[in-house]
């Protein structure tokens, strides 16, 4: 067992959190490069960039259902097994890790066959045109052909951090990243590809990473192991991790319906630049969550193996380490997007109307991203206790029950009116933040109490 496992219920929390949350981030943003660096390269291709740069953004709702389902199994199954092996319970920590991976390839079989065929009609209904559907279409085909390995990478990789170790887990994206971004200009440029090499490029990095994973889990050094003996599916095991997996779930699936709502809607008030810019800022934008799951990733194993121990005492000082952590991080990222909108939108095309239109709609989109870390890092705390429902209701909050309605609300009342539908998230996530945070305090101020007595 590893030292960052054994240390889990007696050393230092901070040192732990340094140890479980650095490669856990580094992990994350390296995962996020497989869709920056695809973007990037894509919106610098002559006279067609900005065009397919938009065309592949529109791919984005399915590409966030894929991973939806990903986290279903594995958000919701690696907490369980954490809490789990904090009881002293390794078989079942291990039949968790078993159901879980049937789970996954379940969801690989449906989601390949559905989307596959439904594609065209869904890339429609969110925004393509005549000009941007082709590209669309090409990208999206050949990543939902290769569904299945990113559903094991995305879905598994959790098994490895909540057993300690992170660096495994980080080395999982790092190797597929790295591969990634040598085949892209590869693939796109030299082979004159296009979007097809984006993502098959795409595909190879994360079959390699899959496969990383399966040797891993199913070798000498790990400590729950994946056994083909507790691959059948028992429903005492996987609904318990799919019911906490759902907040999950329906965080990142909301994503996919959040990004139908602002394309349809840019592309209506707006036309092609307009969803372009969408798609720039979709990446900045994970630019911010996405490390934060990091973070949180690191927090988890921590907050779910003293919970289980019933060490509160332990999981009070992870997540303010946690909650201080993200806060920050969003605060300093909000400001550099706030002074310069226009670099980083440059990062991704040599379209100079696309970077003008995305710079200024930047400072609108992003206007309250700080708030982002308060919501986030009480969610996830949420989550690492096992609080399913209060999980799953602050997570619908923001985006079902704020920001998809004020996306078709707002327009009605500005004259500007993509203005109004960019206005909608900076709102949604300065509400949401509050009544998470103030939610999650008044819940762990009970709970230690609680203890108390």
């Amino acid at each position: 067992m590893s030292q960052v496992k054994r240390d889990m219920g007696s050393g230092s929390i901070k040192k732990l959190m340094l140890q479980l949350a650095l490669p856990a981030l580094v992990g994350q943003v390296v995962n996020l490069l497989y869709n920056i660096v695809d973007r990037i390269y894509i919106g610098h291709i002559p006279e067609i960039g900005g065009t397919a740069l938009t065309g592949v953004g529109l791919f984005t709702p399915l590409l966030m259902l894929i991973t939806a389902f990903a986290m279903l199994a594995g958000a919701g199954g690696a907490p369980r097994a954490a809490i789990a092996m904090g009881q002293k319970d390794r078989d079942r920590a291990e039949k968790i890790v078993g159901n879980c991976f049937t789970m996954l390839l379940i969801f690989a079989l449906l989601l390949t066959v559905v989307l596959f065929t439904a594609a065209p009609a869904l890339l429609r209904v969110f925004g393509a045109s005549d000009a941007t559907l082709p590209y669309a279409l090409t990208y999206g085909r050949i990543y939902i052909a290769g569904s299945a390995f990113v559903l094991v990478v995305m879905g598994m990789n959790p098994f490895i951090t909540t057993q300690g170790f992170a660096k495994i887990s980080m080395l999982t994206t790092l190797i597929g990243a790295g591969i990634n971004i040598v085949l892209d200009p590869i693939f796109i440029f030299l082979f004159d590809m296009g979007v097809a090499g984006a993502a098959l490029a795409t595909v190879i990095s994360q079959a390699v990473s899959a496969m990383w994973i399966m040797r891993f889990l199913t070798g000498n050094k790990t400590v729950l192991k994946l056994k083909r003996s507790n691959m059948k599916l028992q429903k005492q095991i996987i609904l318990p991790c799919l019911a906490l997996g759902i907040s999950s779930f329906v965080m990142v699936s909301t994503e996919s319906l959040l990004s139908v709502s602002f394309t349809s809607s840019l592309a209506r008030f707006g036309g092609d630049v307009a969803v372009g810019a969408m798609t720039v800022m979709t990446s900045l934008n994970q630019l911010i969550t996405m490390p934060l799951q990091g973070i949180c990733q690191g927090g988890q194993p921590l907050i779910s193996y003293n919970y289980g121990a019933g060490k509160l005492q332990r999981v009070k000082e992870a997540f303010f380490c946690q909650f201080i952590v993200c806060v920050a991080y969003t605060t300093v990222f909000w400001l550099l997007i706030q002074f310069f909108p226009g670099f980083f939108a440059g990062i991704f095309t040599s379209d100079q109307q696309l970077v003008s239109y995305t710079a200024w709609a930047l400072r609108i989109f992003l206007a309250c991203a700080f708030s982002v870390g308060f919501q986030i890092s009480c969610q996830q705390a949420f989550m690492a206790l096992s609080q399913a429902k209060i999980s799953l209701l602050m997570a619908c909050l923001r985006k079902i029950v704020l920001l998809i309605p004020l996306i078709f609300i707002l327009p009605h009342f500005f004259e500007n009116k993509v203005m109004a539908v960019f206005l909608a998230e900076p709102v949604s996530d300065l509400i949401a933040a509050a009544v998470t945070t103030g939610c999650f305090f008044a819940f762990f101020t009970k709970l230690m109490k609680k203890q108390e007595k």
